[in-house]
């Protein structure tokens, strides 16, 4: 959530997201057109990137010293790649294969999974856990569980009726969420046990594909987007914690019947029942494009950022107190000089009175950069841990250099 990745028909480019009105580009490069997959290990210098010219060899690089680290090949198309400080993963159709991130080994290859065409699978950033998970079946909402530290299947969890569609853990890897073709419905799920924590139901009327699900770095917030024009973001909290009172009208009573029936139903009536509305939205100005969210904090204050595939990056604040309509703070161009297009033209969406103000005025509530749990900008370690000297390769993967991970400013 510190730094944005984008792959061009020319090569690709990094930039570091530590400032709403400027967006500094950390590294361009043009060896390589195509780049359909380019994904950097947190704030460091290593960088795994994918051509269409060559879609089945996975190059693996030192942007800094400008050095290629190694390249591997493989029998079919590469469709993703998650890594995190232990474990480099890449995703073909049907096989996985697990990589150690420090010499580049290959540890663990997963044949015959299931035909997972969009490359979808999932990897937790917290490498004390390293779990995987990816679709364990074709047509049904099975998720295998994968532990990428053990070299073990962890479970599976029956998540969905429906193919998936979305995976996502939380910064610490003790959640996942998952969503299916259908998109109506999101659910989470503990780890590595796969009892389902929550479910939200993001729409009834309409299936949608849903492109992206993001966990904030302190897991208070779930965000899903798709191919509609609208960004939901879920609380995690249940319907019983500290909720203001429902104003009197004919929907909150009938919430309040609900939620007084989940008590005698049945479980999986009662599920139904008590499903969240969305805490806060965002309604983009474009539909149908593929886009990518992450909840971060900028400046101190939430952000939802929203990345189009037609190469915008657009900041909205989100209220963490209110929620409701976020409000659009900045609309940057990211295949342009890198100069930034001013929240004034008629396509851009006009600021929702009063949120904006609200989120500054209450600063105090906001947890600064310095306080979030989960990871920070030093490469993925928690807050105040040491990083051991064997967490860095001694090898070829030099990740340790000076001044490698800058310090996060405050």
């Amino acid at each position: 959530c510190s730094s944005l990745a984008i792959g061009t028909t020319t090569g690709y480019r990094l930039f570091s997201l530590s400032s709403v009105e400027q967006l500094d580009q950390v590294h361009e490069s043009n060896e390589i057109p195509d780049v359909y997959i380019v994904e950097r290990l947190f704030s460091s210098s290593l960088v795994v990137v994918v051509s269409h010219a060559k879609p089945q060899q996975m190059n693996v690089y030192h942007f800094k010293k400008g050095t290629e680290i190694c390249n591997y090949s493989y029998s079919s198309n590469i469709l993703s790649i998650r890594l995190n400080r232990q474990r480099l993963v890449v995703c073909l159709e049907e096989s996985i294969y697990i990589h150690n991130i420090k010499d580049m080994k290959l540890l663990k290859t997963i044949l015959d999974t299931p035909p997972n065409t969009t490359g979808l699978c999932a990897l937790s950033i917290n490498h004390a856990n390293s779990y995987l998970a990816y679709p364990g079946s074709a047509t049904s909402g099975e998720i295998a569980l994968y532990d990428g530290n053990t070299l073990k299947t962890a479970c599976t969890i029956p998540a969905h009726d429906g193919p998936l569609a979305a995976l996502a853990f939380n910064s610490t890897g003790s959640k996942l969420a998952s969503a299916s073709e259908k998109g109506t419905v999101i659910r989470v799920f503990s780890i590595p046990g796969g009892q389902k924590l929550y479910e939200f139901r993001r729409g009834m009327k309409r299936y949608v594909n849903i492109s992206s699900l993001v966990f904030s770095m302190d897991s208070q917030f779930l965000c899903a987007s798709s191919n509609t024009e609208t960004v939901h973001i879920f609380k995690l909290e249940h319907l019983t914690d500290s909720r203001p009172e429902e104003p009197p009208t004919w929907s909150g009573y009938m919430g309040k019947m609900f939620q007084a029936a989940t008590n005698y139903l049945p479980a999986q009536v009662s599920g139904m029942m008590s499903q969240d509305r969305a805490f806060a939205t965002v309604r983009l100005n474009i539909s149908g494009q593929r886009n990518i969210c992450a909840l971060s904090t900028i400046q101190k204050l939430p952000r939802l950022l929203v990345t189009t595939s037609d190469g915008h990056l657009y900041i909205y604040n989100l209220d963490p107190q209110d929620g409701g309509e976020c409000v659009l703070i900045k609309n940057h161009s990211l295949l342009g000089s890198g100069k930034t297009e001013e929240n004034k033209e008629n396509d851009l969406q006009p600021p929702v009175p009063q949120s904006y103000a609200a989120t500054v005025a209450r600063p105090s509530t906001v947890p600064s950069t310095s306080t979030m749990p989960g990871y920070s900008e030093d490469g993925g370690a928690l807050r105040g841990e040491v990083i051991p000297e064997h967490e860095f390769a001694t090898g070829p993967v030099c990740l340790d250099d000076e001044n490698e991970f800058p310090p996060v400013s405050i």
